[in-house]
């Protein structure tokens, strides 16, 4: 991959480049009387292919970039930014979710020569077949079918030389860039997404620690007749072995499965990620499709476990305290529990009232038994926060880093159970939160009370 900084920053600065380029020959052929609307759009569409290509190319936070617009795709709200960016949000999403299976793969020679650095020059002995030619590959590495010299089937995954240099590099070009990613992706706050990326990415990039994370999941979840985490086989600095997963990605659920069928994927991702909270106190945050593979007998199996984070020790008391404040208690006491976890700085204005206004339809979710998220809905609920009347009460709040990782998944799993039409999940979402379960069960019985008395 492309680790001088020079080459990526120039690669990158191309960018806005042949997007300035793009414009001025749009204005020329106004000049042979094509409408304004069919040239800005033709400029934009291309924009978008563009884009797919230099990121994908560049890998590290680049390539991260796109695959987030993929997500950001399912939850744009349109009637927020204005229908005429429809069809351009969605092929700039179309594009960028290619990245999952189309980043260019490393050469043989390149792989052997990782392989050689971790495990020595008799790095084939370990194994007893090696495919050179990737299985899958992705932004930061790419997976190599083998079989282990004891007989087992493993996925190799390999990081690609030089990500973690041009990761480190990427931050400073990719702040300049915001302009011409905002061109393709509507409504985003691009440079809040840029810079979320880059903060995780540096955890994604340690093999050690998503081995770690690794080992626990597959402890937990041993024997389970739902979900398999496969199990680490080895482990070096740039080469993680596990055991291999057989079975069909979720991913090809999104476009080709029935309604049903991509409800009860949907439902079955919600389940580990609430369920593995409790086994294993981790969050998993990498939420997308072509992580979770169903197998021939059923189960789920469950790959990638690069960015994950302990779940906060006070999050648990956290949810239950603003859920009990927002579903039983008052706004003033909300407030309060805002301002003591630090969402609210110490004298910071804040319009509670407002936040209580757009938050209302996101508290009727557990309070349906069969409510179903879709893309309609999540549109409609980032609309009402992205217009500009209402987004200043988010403004004045503030996000503890402590629960960077904790948005993420969130941010991420709502986005893929949208595009996959789940539900209903109020009793599989409860299960992983038992203290909010309780909470939601007083206000159910408070408001069966007050309906006897009417």
């Amino acid at each position: 991959m492309p680790t001088n900084r020079l080459v990526r920053d120039a690669k990158l600065a191309g960018l806005p480049v042949a997007y300035a380029g793009r414009r001025m020959a749009g204005r020329g052929r106004r000049l042979l009387g094509r409408s304004a609307a069919d040239i800005d759009r033709q400029v934009q569409l291309r924009t978008a292919e563009h884009l797919f290509e230099v990121l994908g190319e560049l890998k590290g936070c680049a390539a991260k970039v796109g695959q987030l617009a993929a997500v950001y795709r399912s939850i744009l709200p349109f009637d927020a930014v204005g229908p005429e960016w429809a069809e351009l949000a969605e092929a700039a999403g179309e594009a960028m979710s290619r990245l999952q299976d189309s980043v260019p793969p490393m050469l043989p020679g390149l792989v052997h020569q990782v392989l050689a650095a971790s495990f020595g020059d008799e790095w084939r002995g370990l194994f007893r077949s090696f495919e050179d030619r990737p299985a899958a590959a992705a932004s930061l590495g790419q997976v190599h079918r083998a079989i282990w010299h004891d007989g087992r089937t493993v996925a190799v995954k390999v990081m690609y030389p030089g990500v973690r240099e041009a990761a480190e590099a990427d931050l400073r070009t990719l702040r300049g860039l915001t302009g011409i990613i905002g061109a393709v992706m509507p409504g985003a706050d691009v440079g809040a997404i840029v810079e979320m990326v880059c903060r995780t990415v540096s955890d994604e990039l340690d093999y050690r620690l998503e081995a770690a994370h690794q080992r626990i999941f597959a402890a937990a979840f041993a024997g389970d007749s739902r979900f398999l985490v496969p199990d680490v086989i080895e482990c070096a600095d740039d080469v993680l072995i596990s055991e291999w997963v057989p079975g069909k990605s979720f991913g090809t659920l999104v476009a080709d499965a029935s309604m049903g069928d991509r409800s009860r994927a949907g439902l079955a991702i919600l389940e580990f990620l609430e369920s593995s909270k409790l086994r294993c106190e981790i969050l998993y945050s990498d939420v997308h499709p072509g992580n979770f593979l169903l197998l021939p007998d059923g189960r789920i199996g469950v790959v990638d476990f690069g960015a994950c984070a302990p779940v906060p020790p006070h999050l648990r008391r956290l949810v239950a305290e603003l859920g009990d404040a927002l579903y039983n208690g008052t706004p003033e006491q909300l407030e309060t529990s805002l301002r003591t976890y630090g969402f609210v700085q110490p004298g910071q204005d804040f319009d509670v009232d407002e936040l209580v206004r757009i938050v209302s339809p996101f508290l009727d979710v557990l309070l349906q038994d069969d409510f179903r998220l879709t893309t309609e809905w999540m549109r409609e609920q980032v609309g009402v926060i992205t217009r500009i009347q209402l987004s200043n009460v988010f403004r004045q709040m503030t996000l503890p880093p402590e629960l960077t990782t904790m948005a993420r998944a969130a941010v991420s799993a709502m986005g893929v159970l949208c595009q996959l039409g789940t539900g209903p999940i109020r009793d599989v979402f409860l299960c992983g939160w038992p203290e909010l379960a309780e909470v939601v069960q007083r206000y159910e019985i408070g408001s069966k009370r007050a309906e006897t008395l009417m």
